[in-house]
């Protein structure tokens, strides 16, 4: 009898195993549909490509225009007396001068997520290009602009992603040491200390990214989803001017603010995401 209710009991147990397990599995397929979307977009649209050039090619308009006009800046950071110092751009390298969404296709049909299989990624320097940036790149470079590439890219991957952006044909000038990489000089994922650094050479002319913290504070843009939304139009002025944002649908501190700013559960997000939608904006 104690043997018949012991079997019930694991019976129930491992019914109730599989069940969490399908209900786990069903979540997980859906939050990769909607990673998928955003892939799709960057690596199927003809509108995520011509947006990018678009960009870029308003980005090159006022390259002559930024050094003409010495008291011209793109840095918060940039201080004072800048003006004879020698014009500098800096860019993102992750979406805004390489293009990764292979790596996060894998990531969908592999059913992994970052960091899983992200310095193998790296380590194979065969992104492309993002659309225009090539073509921005060089014209700056052209002008005497120093080309600076600061990014949340790990140190380990300092050889071949100077190696990818080579192959590319984009401008890397040696002598400026021009990759600031997060791991080095005790640089974390705040961007501003390395801004601040290139300010007391340069004068920053025009910046690039897919991110706010590309442009701004860390501490400034970890706040709610609210407040981090009002940051397009404080800084309104800089944009399209001084300052030039590549969209990036598949990742970004955007989405950690739906969760404000702690990755719960995938279930918990699927939720959180839900929540976030707007249906009277």
């Amino acid at each position: 009898m104690k043997s018949l209710k012991t079997h019930k009991i694991f019976t129930i147990w491992l019914v109730a195993l599989s069940v969490s397990s399908v209900v786990a599995e069903e979540v997980d397929r859906s939050f990769q549909e909607q990673s998928m979307l955003g892939v799709l977009f960057v690596q199927t649209s003809p509108e995520f490509a011509a947006n990018n050039i678009q960009t870029y090619k308003i980005a090159t308009s006022k390259i002559d225009i930024a050094l003409k006009d010495k008291s011209w800046t793109a840095a918060l950071e940039q201080g004072t007396n800048f003006s004879d110092k020698p014009p500098a751009i800096i860019v993102d390298v992750d979406e805004t001068v390489l293009d990764n969404s292979a790596h996060q296709a894998r990531a969908i049909l592999g059913g992994f997520s970052y960091p899983s299989g992200w310095l193998e990624w790296g380590n194979e320097a065969s992104a492309p290009a993002v659309a225009g940036v090539k073509d921005f790149l060089n014209y700056a470079d052209s002008k005497g602009v120093t080309i600076f590439y600061v990014t949340n890219r790990v140190s380990e991957l300092r050889k071949s992603t100077i190696e990818n952006i080579i192959k590319l044909g984009l401008p890397f000038d040696e002598s400026a040491n021009p990759l600031m990489m997060k791991g080095e000089n005790g640089w974390g994922s705040e961007k501003t200390s390395r801004r601040t650094l290139i300010a007391e050479e340069y004068r920053i002319i025009l910046m690039a990214g897919d991110q706010i913290t590309d442009f701004i504070s860390l501490e400034e843009s970890s706040v709610s989803m609210d407040a981090r939304l009002q940051l397009s139009s404080k800084y309104e002025e800089m944009w399209g001017e001084k300052w030039f944002m590549i969209t990036n649908p598949m990742y970004g501190k955007w989405e950690g603010a739906i969760y404000n700013n702690i990755f719960p559960s995938t279930k918990e997000r699927e939720k959180l995401r839900l929540k976030a939608l707007n249906p009277n904006k």
